[in-house]
């Protein structure tokens, strides 16, 4: 069975778009997803699946939607995936970098190669923005408090909704997402 990891958009932020983490992991459960553990509270969830990994962020949507009153996006990762981002770093091996300063844009598709290209071409300096399958890797050099980073321009350049999350957040959700699999050797399962 996948272990999923799930990114909610726009959750919890500055007051708006509540989403307590407990709803979140009952309405994970009544979809059928099993062990839903959630991180910090700008949603991200992890669980286990049966479903069909095509229609399981419509329905997390559209439950989330029905219970609480607003429809996140969301993007979902299996572990494989997420290990793969990890890998894709472009800032990997830089001696310099923060991680509390690198975010990862996780898109709910991959936009295709003219997205990537249009937003590689917006100035974003001094941030770096790497744009890579589905996700942007950005590094903001002095903050992501103090970015000028031109963010309605980069979101229609690729026109794809997705969420941030910075590069410790990314490593705690891996690392959540290996336990599933640890406990589900050690189970049998």
């Amino acid at each position: 069975m996948p272990v999923v990891i799930a990114l909610l958009r726009g959750v919890n932020v500055g007051g708006h778009c509540k989403l307590p983490m407990a709803t979140l992991r009952a309405i994970c459960e009544q979809l059928g997803h099993e062990g839903a553990v959630t991180y910090i509270q700008s949603g991200n969830a992890v669980f286990r699946t049966k479903r069909d990994l095509g229609s399981v962020a419509g329905e997390l949507e559209a439950a989330i939607e029905a219970k609480v009153g607003f429809r996140p996006a969301v993007a979902l990762r299996t572990m494989d995936q997420m290990q793969a981002v990890i890998a894709a770093n472009p800032f990997a091996g830089r001696a310099s970098i923060d991680p509390a300063r690198l975010l990862v844009t996780f898109l709910v598709k991959d936009p295709g190669e003219a997205a990537r290209e249009r937003a590689r071409a917006i100035d974003v300096a001094p941030e770096e923005l790497h744009a890579i399958g589905s996700e942007m890797f950005i590094y903001f050099a002095n903050g992501l408090g103090r970015t000028k980073l031109p963010w309605k321009a980069l979101e229609r350049s690729i026109d794809c909704p997705g969420t941030g999350r910075n590069w410790n957040t990314v490593l705690k959700l891996l690392e959540i997402a290996r336990g599933f699999k640890t406990e589900s050797v050690s189970r049998g399962v």
